[in-house]
């Protein structure tokens, strides 16, 4: 399998629930990051050795990650770290655009003033970030401190909130690595992500629904120059 070594190994008298929770952690971070290739098999007793562990909490570890959808089951093959092709990222840019510029519109009307102070200052913590990085990346973390994340979670929508939120956020995540690792797009990003909360602050839906979808698409002609790819279409906003 071709993964960098962990971190640290695993203490062996850590509870079997900590153990798995790390391993996961780990594990997730190294496929989003691309430590971990997509196709690579996932051997549960070489993961076992890397870790100090036993194979129980490793098993516990890829349903998890399965469940994420960073890990499936191939037939005769066992666990593989997904392959996203360029046509399944295609499409999922798609639904990202539809869904994340209707919960930008949402959101918009949604919001409080406080939400939207919350907003202003992660714009400030994002642009920190940028300025001691020389902007070479824009690499989005988990949770609250995704900009994307939180104005989905606004929306207050619940299908919305749990398709991005849990569904599609992990490859999300992946695609999101992908666009920020180009030099280019760090400040381009945080430019537009200004101007989203500009929209949302003037409770202009229709207008944050327009950016949001034109910022999706603006990572998708970044991502794809960085993919091989076939069976490529313009279709539902997704322009190249």
């Amino acid at each position: 399998m071709k993964n960098a070594p962990p971190t640290r190994l695993i203490d062996s008298n850590e509870k079997q629930g900590t153990i798995a929770d790390h391993i996961c952690h780990q594990l997730k971070n190294d496929i989003i990051e691309g430590k971990l290739a997509q196709g690579s098999k996932i051997i549960e007793e070489d993961l076992a050795k890397d870790y100090g562990s036993s194979r129980g909490p490793i098993r516990e570890a890829i349903r998890r990650l399965e469940g994420m959808r960073l890990v499936e089951r191939v037939p005769h093959a066992g666990a593989r770290v997904v392959t996203l092709t360029a046509e399944i990222m295609h499409d999922l840019y798609i639904v990202r655009e539809a869904l994340e510029g209707m919960s930008a519109r949402l959101a918009a009307k949604q919001m409080d003033d406080s939400e939207v102070n919350a907003l202003w200052e992660l714009i400030e913590v994002h642009e920190q970030a940028v300025d001691n990085k020389d902007g070479e990346h824009y690499f989005l973390r988990e949770g609250d401190l995704d900009f994307h994340f939180r104005i989905a979670h606004s929306s207050g929508n619940k299908w919305l909130i749990h398709l991005l939120g849990s569904e599609l956020y992990q490859l999300m995540r992946i695609c999101r690595h992908r666009s920020a690792s180009v030099e280019s797009r760090s400040n381009v990003a945080l430019s537009e992500h200004r101007h989203i909360v500009e929209a949302i602050a003037k409770r202009d839906g229709e207008l944050a629904e327009m950016l949001m979808r034109r910022h999706i698409t603006g990572a998708w002609d970044i991502v794809k120059e960085l993919v091989p790819y076939e069976a490529c279409s313009d279709e539902a906003g997704i322009n190249g």
